[in-house]
């Protein structure tokens, strides 16, 4: 007791003390009449170099509050819309309170605009729905880029992907003064423009493209960030070039230069390594699997769209980094032009890639009375390269009328190689059948599109009148060559082994052509109510010519039962009309819409009479959406939207193809279109003053005539597929994000989690599948941002699915894919910083006997040099533990599968930066050049 009672005093002196080094400032804001300002937004700053400390806006009566802020002297600022910016010194006071009173205002006037350009500088300012942050009053690191200065922000996050959310919402947009930079990929701009070069950021609700030519307010929003350049760095170039050279011949170089003016923009960006980093665009997904998989939307008007074929592509938006090994190469130029009345961007870029795989898959397989496994070893050769341009004009050719024209391009070409064995095994049983393959192809694809629309608005507010057209051409070829050596295990002793030898050739031609026709008259009734009437059509022919050739010794004999030729129409007539109430931020349609496909193909095998399909579809297409700003802070948003989708192609065709002997496809031409009927919610909450944020979002889906794939596996485990029309499929997904500043502009608090859950019916064997997957993601973090010094991003997040089957209960699956991970920078003295980045990830399947753990662990050590801090020279290490894996871990209709891939591990490497405007020295998350 001697030793607690002095103890506990000397807490409460503590205690005492440190209240004794705290205050509070109160006062109120109004104008010179007396009139009290609410939501000014009122800051206090470092003095010595203006940095925001901390903020917030008055209340509802005009009254500021700052409690418990440091014993120290503060500036003051306060701003609001309309008014002179007012700031004041702050001096500590003697006791615990710094009343100050009443703070008049005075309206702005041209009198006072040398005094605004002088004092109107303040870290952020709040105009509506519009938040402006002055970059300077956010301090990051010489030489940072603009992703690592969005970090800073406070109500903006940034993950480790370069994934942007900014008041709880995804980025979808970021322009540089306005303008579009290498098209609409955000990470085009945050990653190739440095931090100091921006002058402000704003974030703001952006209206739809639609919506801002026809004048009338759709409901829709996009979050949108704009960079503004400081007039230094419109008046001549600036960028940065670097060179690396690593262990285990790693090597790297990277360089971009801008040249910005009031009119004109022009950015150059180029980049080559062996580190699998694909380059800056969100396309590089698209130009790995070849252009001929890009299929483009838009030129429609209206809602229910959708009637375009559709090829299901696999996407890891997280690139390749961690699948194989990759060199690569890109490069590309922008421009933008832009006056009052003419907009005028264009942009061409490169990039080719040579990807080295060597994968295995283990897949567990299981039908109503028996399961049986594979395993499938590979080594793949994959090279792309592809050419991207694209043009923009937009011409104000009065105050009424608007015209706009788009072109893109796409040019590509490449090349594979596939080298496999596959084994099938019984459960219970032995080795069932085993195939080795080896097969190489190459493509050459080219794809135009080119859209118009005009625009004209009439002298009666409200009332406009647009028109549309696009047309795009879709040209490609491929050859293949296709080996495989397939042995089938008797069942029984009695029943003998067989051999399947399969040596093949095949050209593909196809050519699509497009033709897309929109229309939309907009009429005001009164001031609040408007009728949207819309049509739309289109028309797609395809032709495609593919011939297969048997390899034999004394050549290629033509097979006539897999060789095909078939052309195709299909068109669409779409229209309907909606009535639109719109009112102080209050957004209600609903509307009706009839939709008519058709479509007449005809099929031609070699030795066989022509097959024709002709087919007509009707059905009606609902409409329902609902938009609210309910407050300043609150928005709702809830929209009920089918659409009706027409079936593959391929899968109409009446043929039967057995190109890989353990897996059979056969086309259905009785196949329906598939209606997918969609419900969407999302409210979200932001508070200017405190940027706390929080959201909720859901959406369901339910799909009638689900185009899926019924399968049928022999006793030789041969799997046969036929596309059918099955309805039930749905899907749910239920999600609340909140974003916390525990201290304002120095630690965020961020927690994402929800559910999920899907249903889908697969008929195997003549059984129906029934399929539920059920997850619960959950993600938490942390920024602390103290100074530009020190920031460090400590985050966790848990998902884990459990998939439950119908036709084998024994096989369910609980998958769990946990991450832990923190990133770190530190500013050490003589101009040296660190930046380290941890990401300890555990992938679990119980089922499997599955378990990884993997601590993956960056490091980064730099310093400054040169004159004007010029250069940076920089020691990398990746991978320290040498534990990087491409793991994939999933579950799907009757089938659990686990993908190890051989990628890149640990080396180190050695880097040299040079700036041309003395900027230097990135302290960047997950992306160390």
């Amino acid at each position: 007791m001697r030793k607690i009672l002095p103890l506990l005093f000397l807490l409460i002196l503590q205690q005492v003390h440190a209240q004794n080094e705290r205050y509070t400032i109160k006062g109120a804001v109004a104008d010179t009449t007396g009139g009290m300002l609410s939501h000014a937004t009122v800051m206090l700053l470092n003095p010595v170099d203006s940095a925001l400390v901390t903020f917030g806006r008055t209340n509802d009566k005009g009254a500021l509050e700052f409690r418990n802020v440091k014993r120290s002297n503060y500036l003051l600022k306060v701003n609001y819309v309309g008014y002179l910016p007012f700031q004041q010194l702050l001096k500590a006071p003697e006791g615990n309170l710094l009343d100050l009173g009443t703070i008049k205002m005075k309206v702005l006037n041209k009198d006072l605009m040398e005094v605004v350009i002088k004092t109107a500088r303040a870290p952020l300012s709040i105009r509506g729905d519009t938040v402006e942050y002055n970059a300077s009053s956010f301090k990051v690191p010489p030489g940072s880029s603009v992703e690592d200065l969005l970090r800073r922000l406070p109500g903006v996050q940034v993950d480790q992907e370069g994934n942007i959310k900014a008041q709880g919402q995804e980025v979808k947009r970021v322009t540089v003064d306005g303008k579009r930079f290498f098209g609409d990929d955000p990470k085009a701009a945050t990653r190739n423009l440095p931090a100091e070069a921006i002058t402000k950021v704003q974030v703001f609700d952006s209206k739809t493209e639609e919506a801002r030519l026809t004048g009338v307010d759709d409901g829709k929003r996009e979050k949108t960030v704009n960079l503004e350049l400081k007039d230094s760095h419109k008046k001549g170039g600036f960028g940065k070039a670097t060179l690396g050279l690593g262990t285990d011949k790693r090597a790297m170089g990277k360089v971009n230069y801008n040249r910005f003016d009031d009119k004109n923009q022009l950015a150059v960006i180029g980049m080559g390594n062996n580190v699998n980093q694909t380059g800056i665009s969100r396309d590089d997904y698209q130009d790995f699997r070849g252009s001929q998989s890009f299929n483009w939307g838009g030129g429609e008007f209206g809602f229910g769209g959708g009637w375009d074929m559709y090829e299901g592509i696999d996407v890891d938006w997280g690139g390749n980094r961690d699948r194989g090994f990759s060199e690569n190469w890109a490069g590309g130029v922008n421009y933008n032009y832009e006056t009052k009345k003419t907009k005028f961007s264009t942009y061409y870029y490169y990039n080719q890639t040579r990807q080295t795989l060597d994968a295995f898959t283990e897949k567990q397989n299981f039908l109503n009375q028996l399961s049986y496994r594979s395993d499938d070893k590979n080594s793949q050769i994959n090279r792309n390269r592809n050419h991207r341009t694209s043009i923009r004009f937009e011409k104000q050719l009065d105050s009424l009328n608007t015209i706009v024209v788009e072109n893109q391009i796409r040019i590509g070409n490449g090349n594979n190689r596939y080298d496999g064995v596959e084994q099938y095994f019984l459960d219970g049983g032995g080795l069932r059948n085993l195939s080795k393959r080896n097969n190489a192809g190459s493509f050459e694809s080219f794809l135009i599109n080119t859209k118009l629309m005009y625009n004209h608005k009439f002298r009666k507010k409200g009332r406009s009148w647009a028109v549309s057209g696009q047309y795009n051409i879709n040209n490609s070829s491929n050859l293949g060559d296709q080996f495989a050596h397939n042995t089938f295990f008797g069942a029984t002793p009695i029943v003998g082994d067989s051999i399947y030898v399969l040596n093949q050739h095949n050209d593909t031609e196809s050519l699509n052509n497009q033709i897309k026709a929109g229309t939309q008259y907009v009429e005001p009734i009164g001031k609040k109510f408007f009728i949207e009437t819309f049509y739309n059509f289109g028309l797609s022919k395809s032709e495609v010519e593919r011939a297969v050739f048997d390899v034999a010794d004394n050549g290629n004999i033509p097979n006539d039962f897999l060789s095909r030729d078939y052309t195709n129409e299909f068109y669409s007539n779409r229209g309907g009309t909606k009535l639109r109430y719109t009112h102080l931020g209050l957004n209600m349609s609903v509307g009706i819409a009839a939709q008519h496909f058709g479509l007449n193909g005809r099929f031609y095998g070699r030795n066989s009479e022509p097959a024709s399909i002709n087919k007509s579809y009707f059905g009606w297409i609902p409409n329902v959406s609902f938009s609210h700003q309910i407050t300043r802070n609150l928005r709702a948003y809830v929209d009920y939207s089918p659409f009706m989708r027409l079936p593959n192609i391929v899968d109409l065709q009446p043929f039967v193809d057995n190109s890989n002997p353990l897996f059979i496809r056969e086309g259905n031409p009785g196949l329906r279109p598939e209606t997918q009927h969609n419900a969407y919610i999302n409210l979200n909450y932001f508070n200017s003053g405190s940027f706390f944020s929080i959201g909720l979002w859901g959406n369901y889906n339910y799909r009638e005539n689900q185009i899926i794939y019924a399968q049928t596996v022999d006793s030789k485990l041969v799997t046969y597929t036929k596309p059918q029309n099955i309805s039930g499929g749905q899907g749910v997904n239920l999600n609340v994000y909140s974003s916390i500043p525990l201290v304002k502009t120095k630690l965020t608090f961020r927690v994402d989690g929800g559910i999920s859950q899907f249903y889908q019916l697969t008929p195997i064997n003549g059984v129906d599948n029934e399929t539920r997957t059920f997850g619960v993601p959950v993600r938490i973090g942390f920024d602390v941002t103290p100074s530009q010094n020190f920031t460090f991003y400590p985050s966790a997040r848990w998902n884990v699915n459990n998939t439950k089957y119908s036709v084998s209960t024994s096989q369910n699956q609980k998958i769990s894919n946990i991450t832990y991970s923190g990133e770190m920078n530190l500013k050490m003295p003589k101009e040296i910083y660190l930046n380290g980045a941890l990401n300890y990830n555990i992938f679990k399947n119980p089922r499997q006997g599955f378990y990884l753990d993997q601590p993956i662990l960056n490091l980064a050590l730099y310093k400054l040099i040169l004159k004007n801090k010029r250069g940076e020279i920089r020691l990398t290490a990746f991978d320290l533990f040498n534990k990087n894996q491409g793991v994939r871990v999933y579950t799907s209709q009757n089938f659990s599968s686990r993908e190890q891939v051989q990628t890149l591990g640990r080396y180190f490497m050695l880097g040299f930066t040079y700036n041309m405007r003395g900027i230097t020295a990135k302290m960047q998350r997950n992306n160390y050049y």
